[in-house]
């Protein structure tokens, strides 16, 4: 709404000269207009409130929508004026004003906590008691006030700015408590609160699926369930770890892909544990359904098997898929029973694609994570991969990731068991990630988060949560029996319709297809199983691009073969010139400068060579040959025992200036990354770069050599044995320093 118009709906004492007039509760709906088009653009708003809005504070950190309407709601108890706008005036705040603030202050209530109360459950078990903030007489309203009329703030994009207080709560209710619960209060900057509030409420009352996507969604819930019952009917008491209670995943993944690469991504990498993967590889990537069949049946072609291999449901996969945009590469990746390791993988895997593609805006290449809710919640790693999200070295441009949510861990009997936290998504609100609760039951409510999830992503670079709320329907595994330690989970569930029936149920309701046509959807999927066709439409196969990694040089080579890395003294001297030379305006500490200055002696041949400018000279050299070089640790820069000095630090004004980055005119050639305090996830990080690179000298460098020890995971299921379980070969160079 333009400001004007805003301005139309204010009282008379606020239309006349803004700057002299006091605030009034009655007054918050319009101020609070005003308030949001501060935040979008400060010049749009007259001076007078501009002044006045710059003075509570900064916008992106501590403005709230809160602090206006706190303070209307003060004004209007006390009788103040305003100490923004200095003209008095006489006159006191109306019953009428003290309600509208009340009301004012009800929508911003449910805009925070309405995901308390909202219907996110399918199995309708969990305990969603009513805040007291959320009850009328909280804030001084009664049922007497029903019906009359308050403005509402352009609630939901709503036209008409006033509304029954009754019509007001039926809206709010639709919004923030029905099938999604949002949260976003925890994000400090005010800018993305206001965005995806905006996006959020009018979208919740939008009809936005055509008939045409609501029957593509009933394929995909259609294939998710029929995978499933497939291989259960066939292959009796066999593991598969199913995703039967969560079969929204599968139409939430197929719409990432499909609208991702609409906007222009191009690769998607995704990490996930066990639970769903093998519905994820015949449905969304394409894995041909007879190769899995002769899994289950132990039959393997030992001329085509790469190394011991691995169980199915750890297996990883790539397959090119057809998108309105294009094609788009999808690689999941392969990952051991300890669930949540994958997910710095994945990071360093997508950090080194769009380091390949010169995509330094992150928008081509995707990272989606899918996660059990139980280790979401109970694992280190996750906290550790949070933390680098957006550090500089490592961030990917923003993660999607997707919380499968059975509502149980496999080791604990209730929720409280499992964590300390309200939701299994708490730990996101470290790095202010907004968070969407879904019920998985509601394809349609799933779809919707997903897109804003994208959108949020792409505008703002930064990692989203969905926390996709269903459950699993055979227990931990196949073999297992729930209802022994849940025994009223698995009562409901065993009388609950199945996702893909309640959705079938409600299209034919609504006409949109008929009971016959269901049906046949289920017969043409199980009859291409039977013929052991691929079954995702989208799918291409490997087709390949030019960013497609070849690794085929780098097998059968016999690594012992010795090879001459000698230099000559001239090429030393050319070298160590070079990162000898710096800046004029350059000022190093007194210790940095005499290690500077010997090392130009050393490349003169007056002086013998020590351990510093040795390594200095091999990456100095690696790089001249057109290599790539990425060491990566804690104090790497410097180097731990204050020997590379591979980063200068300017004494006047802390500039940073890296000599082996000038070696060669080629942005990115060397890049030495001070990491953060982690050893897991910076070396997990590490090990998907290199898998990714094989073209890159990957580094990591243990701050001391027995640090190696926090990442020992990485060490054993990847780096040990990644070539021996998948065929994975990975050039990771491991420095560990004592």
């Amino acid at each position: 709404m333009a400001s004007s118009q805003v301005i139309e709906n204010m009282s008379n004492s606020l239309k006349e000269q803004l700057a002299s007039t006091p605030l009034f509760g009655g007054n918050a709906s319009a101020v609070e207009q005003l308030y949001e088009q501060y935040l979008e653009d400060p010049a749009a708003v007259p001076a007078g409130w501009r002044d006045y809005f710059e003075a509570m504070g900064d916008p992106d950190t501590e403005v709230v929508h809160t602090k206006v309407r706190e303070e209307l709601l003060a004004e209007a108890a006390s009788g103040r004026r305003s100490t923004a706008i200095t003209r008095e005036r006489s006159g006191k705040p109306s019953t009428s004003g003290e309600k509208q603030a009340a009301v004012a202050r009800l929508i911003q209530v449910y805009s925070l906590r309405g995901h308390q109360v909202a219907d996110i459950d399918p199995l309708g078990i969990m305990d969603r008691r009513v805040p007291g903030v959320l009850k009328l007489d909280y804030l001084g309203l009664t049922e007497a006030d029903m019906d009359s009329e308050f403005f509402t703030g352009g609630l939901a994009g709503t036209a008409n700015e006033r509304m029954k207080l009754r019509d007001i709560i039926d809206l709010l209710k639709c919004i923030y408590c029905g099938k999604i619960g949002i949260e976003f209060a925890h994000i400090s900057r005010a800018r993305e609160r206001l965005w995806l509030r905006r996006r959020f409420e009018k979208g919740a009352v939008t009809d936005y699926l055509t008939d045409e996507e609501r029957i593509w969604t009933l394929e995909q819930l259609t294939s998710a369930e029929g995978i499933e019952r497939y291989l259960h009917t066939r292959y009796v008491g066999q593991k598969r770890f199913s995703l039967e209670g969560g079969e929204s995943l599968i139409p939430m993944l197929d719409d990432i892909i499909q609208q991702g690469g609409t906007d222009g991504i191009r690769e998607i990498v995704i990490g996930m544990a066990h639970r769903g993967r093998i519905n994820v590889l015949v449905n969304i990537l394409g894995k041909n359904p007879e190769e899995l069949f002769e899994e289950f049946e132990g039959n393997y072609d030992l001329d085509e098997l790469k190394g011991s291999g691995d169980v199915k449901y750890h297996k990883g996969f790539s397959a090119d898929m057809k998108t309105p945009g294009g094609n788009v590469h999808i690689a999941l990746a392969f990952n051991p029973s300890h669930l949540e390791i994958v997910n710095p993988v994945v990071e360093g895997s997508v950090r080194a694609r769009q380091q390949r593609r010169g995509d330094m805006e992150r928008e081509e290449v995707l990272p989606v994570l899918i996660h059990g809710d139980a280790a979401f919640a109970g694992q280190g790693v996750v906290t550790e991969t949070f933390q680098m999200s957006q550090t500089n070295g490592f961030r990917t441009g923003g993660t999607v990731h997707i919380v499968v949510n059975n509502q149980i861990g496999f080791t604990t009997s209730r929720p409280s068991d499992a964590r300390s936290t309200d939701y299994c998504s708490d730990v996101a609100k470290m790095i202010e990630a907004p968070i969407f609760h879904v019920n998985g039951d509601d394809p349609e409510a799933v779809l919707f988060v997903t897109r804003l999830a994208l959108a949020y992503r792409r505008k703002f670079k930064k990692d989203v949560v969905i926390d996709l709320v269903c459950y699993r329907r055979h227990g931990h595994n196949e073999a297992d029996e729930p209802s022994a330690t849940q025994p009223i989970m698995y009562s409901t569930i065993k009388s609950h319709k199945t996702t893909r029936q309640l959705y079938a149920e409600k299209l034919e309701s609504r006409g949109v297809i008929d009971a016959t046509a269901a049906g046949e959807m289920q017969d043409s999927y199980r009859d291409r199983l039977d013929r052991g066709e691929p079954v995702p439409k989208s799918s291409l196969g490997m087709i390949g691009n030019e960013y497609t990694v070849d690794w085929s040089p780098y097998h059968d080579v016999e690594w012992d073969e010795p090879v001459d890395t000698t230099l000559s003294p001239a090429t030393v001297s050319e070298l160590g010139s070079a990162v000898t030379s710096f800046p004029p305006d350059l000022k190093l500490h007194g210790r940095v400068q005499r290690i500077m200055d010997d090392r130009l002696k050393m490349a003169r041949g007056d002086m013998d060579m020590d351990w510093g400018f040795a390594e200095t000279m091999a990456y100095a050299s690696l790089l001249a040959d057109g290599h790539i070089v990425r060491l990566v640790g804690q104090d790497s820069g410097r180097g731990t025992f204050f020997h590379r000095h591979a980063v200068l630090h300017n004494q006047l004004n802390n500039r940073e200036y890296s000599p082996l980055e000038h070696i060669v005119d080629k942005p990115n050639a060397f890049r030495v990354i001070d990491s953060f305090l982690s050893e897991e996830a910076v070396l997990g990080f590490e090990y998907g770069y290199a898998s990714t690179a094989p073209d890159t000298l990957v580094i990591w460098e243990g701050q001391f050599g027995d640090f190696a020890n926090g990442a020992q995971v990485v060490i054993d299921q990847f780096i040990a044995s990644g070539f021996l379980k998948w065929g994975r070969l990975c050039q990771l160079t491991l420095f560990l320093p004592h």
